[in-house]
């Protein structure tokens, strides 16, 4: 399985960020085909009283670097990047990764 993994960091207006998100972006990134999986999740921190290091996380999964590969260079995927910065107003950072998954996680 490989992973893209999306940290954004945290915006300058939290609630227009969310309303983007849910309402323009995940609309448009859905329109991409060939994705196994997708997860996002918003960052708590694991220390009380400091600010997590990003705001939020999302993992998009393939079956391989090939596949995501073409995923994000079709016309689809392009329009996804291209809208990021309409909204990544704390950036962002993109990461790659072939993920092993040692115990099988199921998302409700």
């Amino acid at each position: 399985m490989y992973r893209l993994t999306v940290m954004y960091g945290h915006p300058e207006d939290p609630a227009e960020f969310d309303r983007y998100y849910r309402e323009v972006h995940i609309p448009l990134a859905r329109q991409m085909k060939g994705l196994t999986g997708w997860t996002i999740g918003k960052c708590q921190s694991a220390e009380a009283g400091n600010p997590p290091p990003y705001y939020l996380i999302v993992s998009l999964y393939a079956e391989s670097a090939t596949a995501m590969q073409e995923i994000l260079e079709s016309p689809e995927g392009q329009a996804t990047i291209a809208d990021v910065p309409n909204f990544a107003t704390g950036g962002v950072m993109f990461m790659y990764d072939e993920e092993e998954v040692l115990i099988p996680v199921e998302l409700s």
